[in-house]
């Protein structure tokens, strides 16, 4: 997969990634609205280009309070990051060129006011969604939002994730409705701090084609 290419579909008003891309940047606008005065801390795994964030803050009047850091293993998406947050003069935005599986790319980044998780969760296994979950209140402060999809293509691993999550001390805030071929949900945590053990890999990242064919628009 051409991690690069795909982002082209946003392009294309109509199609799922737009129309998905269009309801996370609202989730997180909604995110920023609530946050209380002072720095907004928000992680991103596997960002890709950035384009949920950086639709979110292009004109928010929190945006110079983000503290921000997007992390991306393939440099032409990184590269496009960095471009759109220095166009859009978001200096407090970090894009790293690096594996977003491994805890270590975290440090110094959490915990996190909110935590975007798009597009993961449908391209690893269902061991990994689980260890991913398990490790996921080490990103998060205490109240964070966290943003995450699943696709619904059978079988649909979307209710046990929300279940897994339950288990972890999250509160589901809002979800797509069932039968929407992608699936999109808002949690906040709920539990206490939690540390984000170093040195650690969340997940491996196999790729929605691989796991379930290229009819799956994504994860």
């Amino acid at each position: 997969m051409d991690w690069h290419a795909w982002h082209e579909a946003y392009d294309r008003p109509d199609s799922a990634l737009s129309r998905r891309l269009g309801t996370v940047v609202g989730h997180i606008t909604a995110a920023l609205d609530a946050a209380p005065p002072g720095p907004v801390r928000v992680v991103s795994v596997c960002a890709g280009q950035g384009l949920d964030l950086f639709g979110a803050l292009d004109g928010h009047p929190r945006a110079a309070d983000v503290r921000a850091r997007l992390v991306e293993l393939d440099p032409r998406n990184t590269a496009a990051a960095r471009a759109a947050a220095a166009g859009l003069g978001l200096t407090g935005v970090e894009v790293v060129t690096g594996d977003a599986s491994l805890t270590d790319a975290y440090a110094g980044a959490v915990p996190a006011d909110v935590v975007l998780v798009v597009g993961v969760l449908g391209n690893i296994g269902d061991a990994d969604i689980e260890r991913t979950v398990r490790l996921l209140p080490g990103l998060c402060a205490p109240g964070a939002t966290v943003v995450w999809s699943r696709h619904r293509k059978a079988p649909d691993a979307f209710p046990r994730i929300r279940g897994l999550l339950a288990r972890e001390g999250f509160s589901e805030v809002w979800s797509s409705p069932d039968g929407e071929r992608q699936g999109l949900a808002v949690h906040r945590y709920d539990g206490p701090a939690r540390p984000l053990p170093p040195g650690t890999a969340m997940f491996t990242f196999v790729g929605y084609d691989v796991l379930a064919g290229a009819d799956v628009t994504g994860g």
